[in-house]
């Protein structure tokens, strides 16, 4: 608007400061509720910086990282990689929490949102889900590492380890779920981010979409999802995914059909997620006990390596010493084993030279000390791994199943999100067989280790009297332990036997009478498979590990069957040249409270929330209608709230001016819209300006896009004629005396925007606030 007086002297967003940054940087988010800056380099390190600019950590997952988000308390960071795994990070320190594997290819877009309403009942009530187990148990063991193991130190990980256990004990937080999209189309669901709970694959979906007199089906192929938007009360996620557009068919009331042509472009989905929130206070107990589960599952197999290692490094100790004895037999041209020998020697039958060579020379004093040390330290290690860890972890796990086993009785309420009585039943009667065989393996640990000492003790009796040494003051020991020990553990190994999976199935002896009181509990709620003691535990755990997995999978079908397409919109089309991959176009979503109702008096609800979905129109999508923006709304909100009335949402077109291209756009608070612009003779080298503004998107001209007989055209290129001309002079806008690039990371709570600029420059500008000054020092 043209006008007389004196230009404002002031300047739009104060310039907080310019910093350097060490690398082109690809990615980058603010933390929601810190003043935290995540950025991720061109190199795939992350850098986490305060609003200072100090930096707090820098981590290098080792992989190409295609997407980022925070968790919604900002307590943990979801990094998504090419390889299609998603890792969690602590924001502490950048510490690798958890790793899921939901996806075959990369994982190109994360969104972490946090249920808007707080548990309750249909009348209101509020409730809540508290997890009984600390009521019973101490703290939960912890995963094991190798590192540093000795004894009294189980080599864990460093004091931060707890925040592993935040990210899993979720029972205080309210009810999250992290969705991921790939390039292939999957978009996966995870409750606190650690519990897979669905998986869906869009363009293996069909959207039937009643369209004024008509009825549509409409499927989308090789899709690739491009950004997903869970709304804030999870019932539904909006999806922008790259794809072709296939009209399957379209229907009147008098059954006749029609076909049209495909459309290959950008569109924007909405999938119906409200199972999310209708059956979240069940969701959410079944994921508490299910992540818990998973996470004690991970100690008992750390627990499993751990003393496979050191019980094999002991045994290794044994044999190098003692396997030096077979050679000196066959030397000496006797035919026997060294079974045989010791038991001559044991006898007092004879002392054959290679018996009397072997301890006096190879073996030795010094040498038997070693390996008694060996098997001795590696028999306390063992057991203060089952004791504080296996033990435990197997009680907890069976405390937990037990609570889902009650859970699953509820039918009326757990059926319908799969928890399966017969598949828990089976998970609970395995838990109970691992505690059984923990309990014999504690026994037949201690057994050996008992009867190896008693064997060290007599060689090192027998050393002495073949040195005429005096042997007086060493312990007593055992002989018929001794001829046990030589006939059924030199050669053999019942420890690692039961501790590890071969290829050879172990089959453990049971002695008959065992077996029939195993058959006899049976009638009185015994275990119902009464082979369980003819398996090792390692084989034991192998079954468990297998029922869990069975179980928790029926909950991730039922709930993935559960969540479908509802509508769809075609925003533009791709040229021919381009491919989803090299494709950057700027995009935002985001869901405001409508202030067309009042609010004040009632809790948020989804009739109450409006989606906002903006994006840039390449200039070669749409030839006559270059440089635009694209902006609709109330797309979730017809189908929430209006029931069959699919009739239209309100949408506009700005048009960037002369001279200039959007750079990136990101929604703001209260609906408001920042935009990036750069002057299009910038480049690289500092060369041009570039051009930040705030838009009040509720109050642009929106138009109602009526919907005709079929969804299969584009959208937005109607809107041509009534595109909204930006005047850079008459909107809140800063000029930028650098080129700018991808991406703008703007904090709706924290109100500021981080702009990086040409020569890896970082300029960090306050929102919400004018300086006082005109000039600024860039």
């Amino acid at each position: 608007m043209d006008t007389d007086e004196p230009q404002v002297t002031s300047i739009p967003f104060q310039l907080q400061f310019d910093k350097p940054v060490s690398a082109q940087i690809k990615i980058a988010e603010w933390n929601p509720e810190k003043d935290l800056l995540a950025m991720v380099t061109e190199d795939s390190k992350i850098l986490l910086h305060r609003f200072n600019w100090q930096r707090l950590w820098t981590i290098f997952p080792g992989r190409c990282i295609t997407s980022l988000c925070w968790r919604p308390d900002g307590k943990a960071i979801a990094v998504g990689l090419d390889d299609g795994t998603i890792s969690l990070h602590d924001v502490e320190n950048g510490k690798l929490l958890r790793s899921i594997k939901s996806h075959n290819v990369a994982v190109v877009c994360l969104n972490w949102e946090e249920d808007c309403q707080p548990y309750g009942d249909k009348n209101g009530k509020i409730s809540s889900y508290e997890d009984r187990t600390s009521r019973f148990f101490p703290s939960a063991p912890r995963v094991l590492t190798m590192s540093g193991l000795v004894s009294g130190d189980m080599g864990l990980t460093d004091d931060n380890e707890e925040s592993f256990h935040e990210l899993s004990n979720s029972s205080h937080q309210r009810f999250n779920i992290l969705t991921s999209g790939d390039k292939d189309g999957s978009i996966c669901f995870s409750i606190f981010g650690i519990f897979p709970i669905g998986k869906v694959n869009i363009h293996e979906s069909s959207f039937h979409i009643p369209l004024l007199d008509r009825h549509g089906t409409f499927q989308l192929a090789s899709a690739s999802i491009y950004k997903v938007a869970l709304s804030k009360d999870l019932c539904h996620l909006v999806v922008m995914s790259f794809g072709e557009l296939v009209t399957d068919k379209i229907e009147d009331h008098e059954g006749q059909k029609s076909r049209h042509e495909s459309l290959s472009g950008l569109h924007c989905v909405v999938l119906d997620t409200s199972i999310f929130q209708k059956r979240k206070n069940e969701l959410h107990q079944v994921a508490q006990q299910a992540s818990n589960i998973e996470d004690l599952i991970e100690v008992v197999r750390s627990s499993f390596s751990v003393m496979s290692k050191q019980w094999s490094d002991a045994m290794h100790v044994f044999h190098e010493k003692f396997d030096m004895l077979s050679p000196l037999i066959s030397d000496h041209g006797l035919d026997s084993c060294p079974q045989e020998e010791f038991l001559s020697l044991l006898g007092g039958a004879r002392t054959s030279p290679p018996i009397h060579q072997f301890l006096v020379n190879s073996l030795g004093e010094a040498g038997l000390k070693r390996v008694s040390k060996a098997i001795d330290s590696a028999g306390r290690e063992l057991h203060l791994i089952i004791r504080e860890h296996l033990q435990p972890a197997a009680e907890i796990i069976g405390f937990r199943i037990g609570e889902l086993r009650g859970l699953s009785r509820w039918r009326a309420r757990y059926e319908g999100i799969g928890l399966d009585e017969k598949l828990i039943n089976n998970a609970t009667e395995k838990a109970g067989m691992l505690l059984i065989q923990v309990e014999r393996f504690i026994h037949v640990l201690a057994t050996v280790i008992c009867q190896f000492q008693n064997f060290f003790t007599w060689l090192s009796k027998s050393i002495k009297l073949l040195m005429s040494e005096p042997s007086d003051q060493l312990l007593p020991y055992n002989s018929e332990l001794v001829i046990t020990f030589l006939k059924f553990l030199y050669d053999q190994d019942p420890v690692r036997h039961l501790l590890e999976v071969s290829e050879v199935e172990y089959s453990v002896e049971v002695d008959l009478d065992t077996e029939q009181s195993l058959q006899e509990l049976v009638q009185f709620g015994g275990f119902s498979d009464t082979e369980f003691l003819r398996r090792t535990l390692a084989k034991e755990f192998e079954q468990l590990e297998y029922s869990f997995k069975e179980a928790f999978l029926v909950p991730f079908t039922t709930i993935s069957r559960k969540i479908h397409c509802e509508d769809v919109i075609p925003l533009f089309p791709i040229p021919s040249s381009s491919v989803p991959s090299s494709l950057s176009v700027p995009t935002s979503i985001s869901y405001y409270k409508d202030f067309l109702h009042d609010v004040s008096s009632c809790q948020l609800s989804p009739q109450w929330l409006v989606d906002y979905i903006c994006f840039r129109i390449p200039s070669e999508s749409f030839p006559d209608m270059p440089n635009s923006i694209g902006i609709a709304r109330g797309f979730v909100r017809n189908i929430s709230n209006a029931g069959k009335d699919y009739s239209s949402i309100e949408a506009v077109l700005l048009s960037v001016p002369e001279g200039y291209h959007c750079v990136d756009l990101s929604l703001y608070k209260e609906t408001q819209i920042v935009i990036l612009l750069n002057e299009k003779t910038a480049t690289s080298e500092n060369i041009g300006n570039a051009q930040m503004m705030i838009l009040q998107a509720s109050e642009l001209p929106f138009v109602r896009m009526t919907r005709s007989a079929h969804p299969s055209y584009w959208k937005f290129h109607e809107l041509k004629d009534s595109a909204l001309e930006l005047q850079i002079e008459n909107e809140k806008a800063r000029c930028i005396s650098h080129s700018v690039h991808a991406p703008l990371a703007v904090s709706a709570s924290r109100g500021v925007a981080c702009v990086f600029a040409a020569r890896k420059r970082a300029l960090v500008y306050i929102l919400d606030e004018d300086e006082d000054e005109v000039s600024d020092v860039e």
